[in-house]
């Protein structure tokens, strides 16, 4: 056994003794191999890279754009400078203008100038959605006026009172400028704050104008139906040649009343007329002559009527106030406001829904509100119940187109309805 043992250890110690000895051998050959090419001059091959035409090419430069809003005072000579049109170009572009479509360009307008790198190859005044002026910059220069093409589109809403008709009407659809119309429409007859119920309904129908998929007009009522207390109020659109475009009820009578029953929009009755009311601030009996509207501070509020502002100033405890002049002998008045209209003044002439001031509360005021008062002559009426006179009929030379356009429109209100109901 201990033989055995022997020969092993004696074999192990041979075998790395036979493979220092190959690996000195091969090493001493390859030192031998690069002496002899060093001292032959001839070096190692070198790896030729080559770039190829197509990756040579010059990278295409980035379209970008520069926007500018047009403010009061500006010059498109100042803008362009600011803009780096070159001299020559801007010169260019004057002297092509032959219909002053430049000279048309006012606060507001928007002014795209596109560059192609630090070129620039055009430049678009966008006068509104739809119209717009294209100046072209490049090797010709040439102006013209863009109207995109519109569509018009035919939506309708419907729904019953819950909670409000504002949000009522916003669940289900109806976009808010139409909200606004239809309360604007019948508010000569309803007060879409304190005379609306739950369970009254309301159906309308109107138009849109699109361009290219987005939306351009905040539409337009085509005909609207409000059931109030079970009393039905309706108004449908037409073009009247005498007094333009107009709303009237099914009898051809206008919707329009000489007077708005409120002078604010969405605001609740904080006070009604009352000839027995005891003062908030005095603490005593006195006649409240008007109708308090609880406002938030520095709402909009709108002339009731076409008329004349008689007066715009102080009045002791009314605090800020305005009065108009109406015909027949008809004034109203508005008080504790925030601020007036700054364009306006004693003798200017105001329109019905024309804003004339904002709700504030200047004077003897507990808050924010608007005070308003309806004279007949000497005499202060309440301006809730006050039987209001309407604006002109239907032109009686055009009764009958009216009535075919109303069928019409009270045909798809019955389809609608059945529709609904099933």
């Amino acid at each position: 056994a201990i033989k055995s043992s022997r020969r092993f250890m004696i074999g192990f110690k041979k075998t790395p003794t036979k493979l220092v000895i190959s690996v000195f051998l091969i090493s001493l050959i390859s030192i031998l191999l690069i002496y002899l090419d060093f001292a032959t001059n001839n070096p190692l091959p070198e790896e030729e890279i080559t770039i190829s035409k197509e990756l040579s090419t010059k990278i295409p430069q980035i379209k970008n754009k520069q926007i500018h809003e047009v403010k009061k005072g500006d010059s498109l000579s100042v803008i362009f400078e600011e803009k780096n049109v070159p001299l020559n170009t801007a010169y260019k572009i004057f002297n092509f203008d032959k219909n002053n479509l430049l000279s048309s360009i006012i606060p507001g307008d928007v002014m795209e100038f596109n560059y192609v790198g630090d070129d620039l190859y055009s430049i678009e005044i966008i006068k509104d959605e739809v119209n717009s002026i294209f100046i072209n910059t490049g090797n010709e220069i040439f102006i013209k006026k863009i109207k995109k093409q519109t569509q018009t589109i035919t939506s309708y809403g419907y729904g019953t009172i819950v909670n409000s008709f504002y949000k009522d009407a916003k669940e289900v659809g109806i976009p808010d400028s139409i909200i606004m119309d239809f309360a604007y429409i019948f508010g000569w007859d309803i007060d879409f704050i304190f005379d609306v119920r739950k369970g009254d309904s309301f159906f309308v129908i109107f138009e849109t104008d699109y361009s290219e998929g987005e939306r351009v007009s905040s539409g337009d009522i085509i005909f609207a139906e409000f059931t109030n207390k079970n009393e039905r109020y309706r108004a449908q659109r037409f073009y009247d040649d005498i007094q333009g475009k107009q709303y009237f009820n099914e009898n051809g009578d206008n919707v329009k009343k000489a007077f708005l029953r409120a002078p604010l929009d969405f605001a609740y009755i904080s006070s009604h007329f009352n000839p027995n009311r005891m003062h908030p601030i005095l603490h005593r009996i006195k006649a409240h002559n008007g109708v308090d509207y609880a406002a938030k501070r520095n709402t909009p509020v709108k002339a009731s009527g076409d008329g004349v502002i008689s007066f715009l100033g102080r009045q002791s405890g009314y605090g800020r106030t305005i009065e108009i002049k109406h015909g027949g002998n008809i004034k109203t008045l508005y008080a504790h406001l925030e601020r007036f209209n700054t364009k306006l003044k004693v003798g200017s002439k105001v329109k019905q829904g024309e804003i004339i001031a904002f709700v504030g509360d200047s004077g003897q005021a507990t808050g924010p509100h608007l005070h308003f008062e309806f004279w007949q002559g000497q005499v202060r009426t309440d301006p809730v119940k006050v039987k209001l006179p309407s604006a002109k009929p239907v032109n009686k030379s055009q009764i009958e187109e009216f009535r075919n356009i109303l069928n019409s429109n009270l045909k798809k209100l019955s389809e609608y309805n059945s529709i609904n109901n099933e």
